[in-house]
Parts: C-alpha cells; sequence; structure tokens
C-alpha cells in the first residue's frame, strides 16, 4: 500500500470533519497540494468560507503546497479586505453606490500585499489567522491562535498576536539540506518506503536515503 488516495475527499474512515482540500476546491485562484488536509468539524468541504474577502476582480491567489495540516478555525485574510489609508477617512463609501461611488479609489489607491503563499508540510494551528501576502516557509510552525502578518522563515515556530519568532526547528544548515531534498516531491511510492525516517529526527539517514532511491 502506498497511502491514502490523494483523491479522496474524506481519507480516515468515520472522520468526515478530515478533509484533503484540494478535492473541493472550486475557485482557481486557490491553490492547494496533495494530502493537504483541513480539520473542520462544521462544514470540512466548504474550505472557501475560511478564505475571507476573496474577490475575483483583484486576483490575488492563495496557494498552499502539500502535506500541510491545517487546524480547525484556521483563516486567511486577502486583500480584498484592505482599506484606502491615504484619506482623511478608511470608510468604503463607494461600495454603496447611490452617489458615492464618486469615491472610488483609483487604480493603485488600495494596499495591495501579493499573493499568499503557504510552503509544504506547514502545520497552522487552531484558529490561526494568516493575513493577505504573507509568505510561510516550508515545514514551519505557527501556534494556535496567531495572528501571522510578516513572512515566516522555513522550519521555524511562530506566535502571538502578531506572530513572532519562537525558535527554529533546526540549525540553518540542516534546513538547507531539508529544503533541498524537498521530500514532499517524492513520489508516495518512496514517501511511503522511506516515512520511517521522514517521521525521525535522523536528517543524515534521511538524506542519505532519499539521494541512494
Amino acid at each position: 500500500m502506498n497511502g491514502p488516495s490523494p483523491q479522496n475527499k474524506h481519507p480516515m474512515d468515520g472522520f468526515p470533519q478530515i478533509c484533503f482540500v484540494r478535492n473541493v476546491v472550486n475557485n482557481p485562484n486557490i491553490l492547494i497540494g496533495d494530502y493537504t488536509y483541513s480539520d473542520d468539524p462544521e462544514d470540512s468541504e466548504n474550505f472557501e468560507r475560511n478564505v475571507l474577502y476573496h474577490f475575483p476582480f483583484i486576483g490575488d491567489k492563495l496557494v498552499i503546497g502539500k502535506f500541510c495540516a491545517l487546524a480547525r478555525g484556521v483563516k486567511f485574510i486577502m486583500n480584498g479586505a484592505n482599506h484606502k489609508l491615504s484619506g482623511c477617512s478608511t470608510y468604503p463609501f463607494y461600495i454603496f453606490g447611490h452617489g458615492w461611488e464618486q469615491a472610488a479609489p483609483a487604480p493603485g489607491d488600495l494596499p495591495y500585499k501579493g499573493d499568499t503563499l503557504i510552503g509544504n508540510d506547514v502545520w497552522l494551528g487552531y484558529e490561526a489567522l494568516i493575513m493577505p501576502g504573507v509568505k510561510i516557509g516550508n515545514g514551519a510552525i505557527v501556534a494556535a491562535r496567531s495572528v501571522v502578518a510578516t513572512d515566516v522563515a522555513p522550519y521555524s515556530i511562530v506566535g502571538g498576536n502578531p506572530a513572532k519568532s519562537m525558535k527554529a526547528r533546526f540549525a540553518p544548515d540542516v534546513v538547507q539540506r531539508l529544503e533541498a531534498l524537498a521530500w514532499w516531491d517524492w513520489p508516495v511510492e518512496k514517501v511511503t518506503r522511506l516515512l520511517p525516517l521522514i517521521v525521525s529526527g535522523d536528517i543524515d539517514a534521511l538524506c542519505a536515503a532519499g539521494s541512494r532511491d
């Protein structure tokens, strides 16, 4: 056997709250990698409701890599939430029309942070909130109820509001080796075969086996 099918919406028998998210997303601006799952006991197949202010006319993307774990309550704020900051008021008069459309912002007036990019093998803890344009590196961990407003380095642990670095999971040279190894891009047969090493702390053995196969 080579693990659960990535095409299975609910890979755990008897636990419909666990969902491989890629199978339930229809928005072309939300891109999810294989085996990334969310834990959502309310409506696990409606992942898109957790991606807020994601208006198609803005065009920003949410990209989440492979093998990520998204705890219940994780949400993403997208660029559509931004209001014009340079005026005396931030109130969005123009959206209500009836003469107020005269105050519509010109192109470039609204803050734009770009795409939100989540790497591979990332763990987003309970009720974490990811702000627009944030980039979270491979192997990172975001603590429960953190508000992530700035980029997160690969294999680091962040927490708080705003989220700040708590510690690095590994030494810089180990992080470089893991990034180069990119086990999440291996064929699933190889992942399955080397799974004991992937979940172990023996980086040398994993790198040696990965390069040998």
